[in-house]
This record gives structure tokens, C-alpha cells and sequence, in this order.
């Protein structure tokens, strides 16, 4: 078996990053082929160093990684992609913040994210910047992460009698991860009320590409009612409330 290169580049997202030592500053990065990896930026907080000032958070960068016995070191670091919304926007940057926690939540070990995850992630930073409906953005995020983790909701299909639904409304369950048909209520457990409105929204953020979902309009009732519902499933699958999801209720206050 061919032994592993010790130094590789790649394009990442940085996730998180903490301050370690006097100098040094440990980030959590995705990347598109090797996944969600810790390396160090060495010296990165002194004000001299030429990582400073690339190593921000949700920010796209080049990097060299030199491998460690048990963590790598990142050589070099060149921002490419600042994301400036982000930084100028409270709600904006928190949406992106949630995005991040969500991923990190969902994927654990490295080896479980990878070139899809990296791509969808990149996009939704990117269109964070730029689309005016960033509740949309984010809708269209969770569907689509959920998918990826192995977690797509049954939106089709009642997930207790795996008949076609009918149009009417219908129930979410969050143990069995779909729909149920107003038939096979008895005995499932968790249910919510799922108006048509929603399954429809949900449906068609499923199976389309964003620049058909971002046509939409969308009042803001029904963005709650979505937003409940995907944010229900999502803490019942983590079994916990995510932080960066009470800060944004803060700020919407």
C-alpha cells in the first residue's frame, strides 16, 4: 500500500477555529477530498504573520497542509474567498454560522464529508452574499444537507402505508422521518400537522435546482411554519438545540 504524501493542497472552508498557545490558532476545515480535517496555523495571531487575516471564519481559502503524526500543519494559507456579506450583516453571518453547526453536527468524523457536502456548503455562503431571500437559502440548505447525510425526509410517499399522497393535509413524523397519511395516524408517534402549503414548498425544494426555488415567494408565515418543521426533525435527529439557531431568534426579536 502506497504510503500518504506528506503535504497536500486543497481548497477549504473554515468551520471553526480556536486560539492555541501564545501564537497558534487550531481550525477545523472542509475540504472537497479530504473531508473535515484539523490543522494548525502556526503563528497565525501574531500580527506579522502572513496567515493572518486569511484564516477567518466561513471564508474559502487555498491551503498547504504538511502532515503530523497526528494533526496537520497548514503551511500556507491564501484566502480566496472572503464572503465580505457575511461580516457586514448580523443575520446573514449567523444564518452562515447555523450552516456550519448544522454540517458539523451531522458529520462527525472526517471521512464522512466530502466533495458534495464541500460544494453545498460553498454555495450557500455564496448565495448568502448575494440572494435577497436568505430563508430560502437556508430551507433549501437543510433539505438538501439532510440528503447528503442520509437523513432526506419522505416527502412523497406515507412512510407507514408507502402509498402515493393524496392532496390533502397530512402529518410529519420525526421518529420515522416522513410524511403519514391522516390513515395510518393511529400508533405513530411524534406527529406534527403538515399543511398542503408546506409539503408542496418542501416537495418542490427537494427535487429542484436553487434557481428555480429562489423564484418563489414566500410570505412570512410560511416560512415560520417550514422553518418549525425542518428545525423539529433536525433537534430530534441531533437530540439537542443547535446555539447558532437561538441566536438568530435573538436577532429576529
Amino acid at each position: 500500500m502506497p504510503r500518504p504524501e506528506r503535504a497536500f493542497r486543497t481548497q477549504g472552508i473554515i468551520l471553526k477555529r480556536r486560539d492555541m498557545n501564545e501564537a497558534d490558532r487550531l481550525l477545523t476545515v472542509l475540504t472537497p477530498d479530504h473531508g473535515k480535517i484539523d490543522v494548525i496555523a502556526k503563528g497565525a495571531r501574531k500580527p506579522t504573520s502572513r496567515s493572518t487575516g486569511h484564516v477567518e471564519l466561513y471564508t474559502r481559502v487555498d491551503l498547504l497542509v504538511h502532515r503530523g503524526r497526528e494533526i496537520g500543519v497548514a503551511a500556507q494559507a491564501e484566502m480566496l474567498e472572503p464572503y465580505l456579506r457575511l461580516r457586514e450583516d448580523l443575520q446573514r453571518g449567523a444564518y452562515a454560522n447555523y450552516a456550519v453547526e448544522l454540517l458539523d453536527r451531522f458529520t462527525g468524523d472526517s471521512e464522512e464529508a466530502g466533495n458534495r457536502l464541500f460544494t453545498l456548503l460553498e454555495q450557500t455562503l455564496a448565495r448568502l452574499c448575494s440572494e435577497k431571500e436568505a430563508r430560502l437559502v437556508m430551507r433549501y440548505y437543510e433539505i438538501h444537507l439532510l440528503d447528503l447525510v442520509g437523513f432526506r425526509p419522505e416527502l412523497f410517499q406515507c412512510v407507514e402505508g408507502h402509498e402515493e399522497l393524496q392532496p390533502e393535509e397530512q402529518y410529519f413524523s420525526y421518529v420515522s422521518g416522513g410524511v403519514v397519511c391522516p390513515r395510518h395516524t393511529s400508533g405513530s408517534a411524534a406527529l406534527v400537522r403538515l399543511p398542503l402549503t408546506i409539503l408542496k414548498l418542501l416537495r418542490h425544494i427537494q427535487r429542484s435546482p436553487f434557481a428555480q426555488v429562489k423564484a418563489l415567494q414566500i410570505n412570512g408565515a410560511l416560512h415560520d411554519d417550514a422553518e418549525r418543521l425542518i428545525l423539529g426533525y433536525i433537534t430530534y435527529l441531533l437530540e439537542r438545540k443547535l446555539q447558532s439557531v437561538e441566536f438568530i431568534h435573538r436577532i429576529r426579536r
